[in-house]
């Protein structure tokens, strides 16, 4: 019965349902935050309501580069001194984000029960969202692919560096062989041309062809541009400070094409889950 009204209820709310979108890399400097931070901004500028999670649990990085000044974080939030609502910071155009701590080891080498228990608090996040962006930390750590594989869209950044390519590749195939996830979104980073893109990608895509189970789409390639390092100096976003560069315009196509990718009906993953559950629930609190 309760099974048969949830389904109902997720039919009468196919618009409400969240997009989960992770950004991972595998290797460290290869821009995932600026991709994401810059991702979630356009799709703010284009209507929707967007969070970003900083995922980088030991090392945070989201709220420094905007100038956010930030009092509480997710170690709060596990702590169970507030919920994830009060540990909300509000950035440029409305977007929301969920800070975490920087140089605490303890962040960093969460237990399972408590990568689940920051993952349950979702369920009870109160401020209304559209799309939840999770900057995951570099590497391969359970967090990192507890993080991953909990969302809908994993799109991992990489740019023209062999470790680069080999730390990707090591991450797509533990997700692959080890978790069952099968479809990636790459975002071929500080690249010289979109020739220079394509060709990084169909090197990705010969290798994981050979190997593994997977279908990967390049779906986006953002070129190096200084202007980065400018709005990074400026702390403030590139698509913000310097909207008809190069690499903004090539993350505003990417935000543009990420928002119309669909939103599964049933839940994929531990944090769609949750998401699924304050959905049913809000709605079924409206129609008492």
């Amino acid at each position: 019965m309760i099974e048969d009204q949830a389904s109902s209820l997720r039919k009468m709310n196919q618009s409400r349902l969240i997009k989960v979108i992770a950004v991972t890399g595998g290797k460290g400097g290869v821009g995932k935050t600026n991709i994401t931070l810059n991702t979630a901004i356009s799709m703010a500028k284009q209507g929707k309501r967007v969070m970003v999670l900083d995922a980088d649990l030991g090392l945070a990085n989201v709220d420094v580069m905007l100038g956010l000044r930030v009092e509480k974080n997710l170690s709060h939030v596990l702590s169970g001194e507030c919920t994830l609502d009060e540990v909300l910071v509000t950035g440029p155009h409305g977007i929301k984000i969920a800070p975490a701590t920087s140089g605490t080891q303890s962040m960093a080498e969460l237990s399972p029960t408590e990568h689940a228990g920051l993952i349950r608090a979702f369920s009870e996040l109160r401020s209304p969202i559209d799309v939840l962006i999770v900057d995951t930390a570099a590497g391969i750590s359970d967090m990192v692919l507890s993080f991953s594989k909990a969302s809908q869209d994993i799109m991992v950044v990489v740019c023209d560096e062999p470790t680069s390519l080999t730390d990707a590749y090591a991450l797509i195939k533990i997700l692959n062989r080890e978790h069952g996830v099968f479809r990636f979104k790459i975002v071929a980073n500080m690249v010289r041309d979109i020739r220079e893109g394509q060709e990084l990608f169909s090197k990705l895509s010969k290798v994981t062809g050979r190997f593994l189970d997977v279908a990967l789409e390049l779906v986006a390639t953002v070129p190096f541009d200084e202007n980065i390092r400018r709005a990074v100096r400026k702390q403030t976003a590139i698509v913000d400070a310097f909207p008809g560069s190069p690499a903004a315009v090539a993350i505003s196509q990417l935000a543009t094409k990420a928002i119309s990718w669909p939103v599964p009906s049933q839940p994929g993953g531990h944090l769609e889950f949750f998401i699924e559950q304050l959905v049913t629930r809000k709605t079924a609190g409206t129609l008492r």
